[in-house]
């Protein structure tokens, strides 16, 4: 993959230290991230030129971000300025019996009231390879889900490959349409998604088959027939055995076949946000790498599972950590 354009909110992240609760907290640690932003600053990690688009307000605050994205090899020269504030999210991580939560304070920041016309999807997108958005970004406002169908008509046009996580945050959506009414015309334009059997449901109305020997397959099956332009969906399926411990394990279907990895055993975890953007951009990097969808899930699954070594939103690892998960070394062995 040479290049990757995203699209997406981006907010301001503030987490007491040191796992301390909300109550405890005489500081924050201040880091920013957003779902799409996510993929492509992991994919930069490993060589790939990713471009992320958004609205920050014309502030300290809005520079301070942009600054934040560029640190990480972002290429930031799409992002807007305009609108009143940044959004935020407070994290309060979790340990063993006691669960994370996050509080979200993220509508009608800047990306929510941008206008759709400033972006020039046509520049943005030539010569990219892949575009990737959420269900998240049009849930926000009427003309974020605007931008972002004008972005994958675009790509589509421009024969640019389309990705999605169609989670979509039911609670977001308070501009006047439902998911059930955008979605299905984004999802149209894609190539992979990621989609489980909950997301069908809501979004699209499948059911498995009640004959099937996998309920996800079936139901993707159906999703594939009722969006052609969708070639890959993957997903994956996390065990909490406690906020420290938990398994995790991918699987992929392509039409014909379900694949599948091994599980994945994550002790003493630092922190899992982020780990489903990890999880699709490992899966971008390595379906364009080998064409292999084993190969490119096995990848995604071991980054998602490093990603709950580092805290942050952002996966902060190279290839060559990623391979070393995926070829069964899992042991952390001093590295001199």
């Amino acid at each position: 993959m040479k290049r990757i354009i995203t699209f997406g909110q981006i907010m301001m992240r503030l987490a007491p230290p040191n796992f301390a609760r909300f109550g405890q907290a005489h500081s924050f640690d201040i880091t920013y991230a957003g779902g799409e932003a996510n993929v492509a600053i992991a994919l930069a990690q490993w060589g790939v030129s990713a471009c992320h688009v958004t609205q920050f307000p014309d502030s300290d605050m809005g520079r301070a971000a942009t600054m934040h994205l560029r640190k990480f090899g972002l290429d930031t020269s799409q992002i807007h300025y305009g609108g009143e504030r940044l959004g935020l999210y407070f994290v309060e991580n979790g340990a063993n019996s006691r669960a994370s939560q996050v509080i979200y304070d993220r509508l009608n920041d800047a990306f929510c009231t941008l206008n759709p016309a400033q972006f020039d999807w046509e520049t943005i997108l030539t010569g990219a390879d892949w575009f990737h958005f959420t269900g998240i970004a049009p849930a926000l406002s009427e003309a974020a889900a605007q931008a972002c169908l004008e972005a994958v008509q675009t790509a589509k046009r421009l024969g640019v490959k389309i990705s999605a996580d169609v989670n979509y945050r039911q609670g977001l959506w308070r501009w006047g349409k439902t998911p059930q009414q955008i979605m299905p015309e984004l999802v149209r334009h894609c190539d992979l998604i990621v989609c489980g059997i909950s997301n069908a449901e809501d979004l699209f109305g499948i059911l498995p088959e009640a004959d099937a020997k996998s309920g996800w397959s079936s139901a993707m099956a159906q999703v594939m027939t009722r969006f052609p332009s969708i070639k890959n969906i993957v997903d994956t399926k996390r065990e909490s055995i406690s906020a420290s411990h938990n398994q995790l394990r991918g699987k992929a279907f392509d039409g014909t076949k379900t694949y599948k990895t091994i599980t994945h055993d994550l002790h003493h975890i630092v922190d899992r946000i982020g780990s489903g953007d990890a999880f699709i951009a490992g899966y971008l990097y390595q379906i364009e790498a080998s064409n292999n969808v084993q190969q490119a899930l096995d990848f995604g699954v071991a980054a998602a599972a490093l990603k709950h070594t580092i805290e942050g939103d952002f996966n902060l690892v190279s290839v060559q950590e990623v391979q070393k998960i995926v070829a069964g070394d899992s042991s952390g062995r001093l590295k001199r």
